[in-house]
C-alpha cells in the first residue's frame, strides 16, 4: 500500500532552473546581510509588506533585521547583491523538521525581488542559491507556499520545484473551550 504524504524527497524538474536565466543569475552574489545592508533590506521588506497589503511598523522590521542578524536564531537571509553592490533580493529562510520523513527540511519564508529588477534572474539566483544551501546541510527538501493567483512567481517556481497537492490552513492561536480545560498536561 503506497501512502499520499510523501516522506522524502520531492522530484524536481529535470533540469531545475531556467536555462535561459543562468547566465544573468551568475551576475549576482548570495550572502548573508551585513550592518551596511540593513536599509537596503527595510527597503525590500517593505516592497515584500506592501505586496501583501500588509502594514509595515518600524517595530515588526527591527525584530525581524534582529532574528536575520543573530546567528542564534533559526530564521535566515540570503541577499542577492549585484555588481555595484546593492541588494536586489532577498529570501527569508529557515530549517524545519519533518517527523513523518524523518529529516530536515528548508523552509523559505519569503522571496522578494526589487520592482525594478523583476525579470532579471534574482530570483533564479536566489532559489539555485537556496538549493545549495540546502544540500550543503542536509536539508531533504526546499518548500515555500505562494497565492495561487501569484502567475509571475509560478511561473518562475514551477521550473525549479513540483507543486504540491497540499492546501494550506492558518488558525489562530486562542483558549480551550471550557469544555476542555485540563486536557493539557
Amino acid at each position: 500500500m503506497t501512502s499520499g504524504i510523501p516522506t522524502g524527497v520531492p522530484s524536481p524538474p529535470s533540469e531545475p532552473g531556467r536555462a535561459a536565466f543562468l547566465e544573468r543569475a551568475a551576475g549576482f552574489t548570495l550572502r548573508a546581510p551585513s550592518a551596511g545592508d540593513e536599509q537596503r533590506w527595510r527597503h525590500l521588506y517593505r516592497q515584500f509588506a506592501e505586496h501583501y497589503t500588509v502594514a509595515v511598523r518600524s517595530e515588526h522590521q527591527d525584530l525581524i533585521w534582529s532574528w536575520i542578524t543573530d546567528p542564534a536564531h533559526p530564521l535566515s537571509c540570503l541577499l542577492a547583491v549585484d555588481s555595484a553592490g546593492v541588494a536586489q533580493g532577498l529570501a527569508h529562510y529557515r530549517p524545519f523538521t519533518r517527523p513523518l520523513a524523518g529529516s530536515v527540511g528548508c523552509f523559505l519564508d519569503d522571496l522578494l525581488v526589487d520592482t525594478e529588477a523583476r525579470g532579471s534572474a534574482v530570483a533564479d539566483a536566489l532559489l539555485h542559491g537556496l538549493r545549495q544551501l540546502a544540500a550543503d546541510n542536509g536539508w531533504t527538501v526546499v518548500r515555500w507556499i505562494t497565492a495561487d493567483d501569484n502567475h509571475r512567481a509560478r511561473s518562475v517556481y514551477d521550473a525549479f520545484a513540483t507543486r504540491t497537492m497540499w492546501v494550506t490552513y492558518d488558525m489562530t492561536p486562542g483558549q480551550l473551550p471550557d469544555k476542555l480545560k485540563g486536557i493539557l498536561g
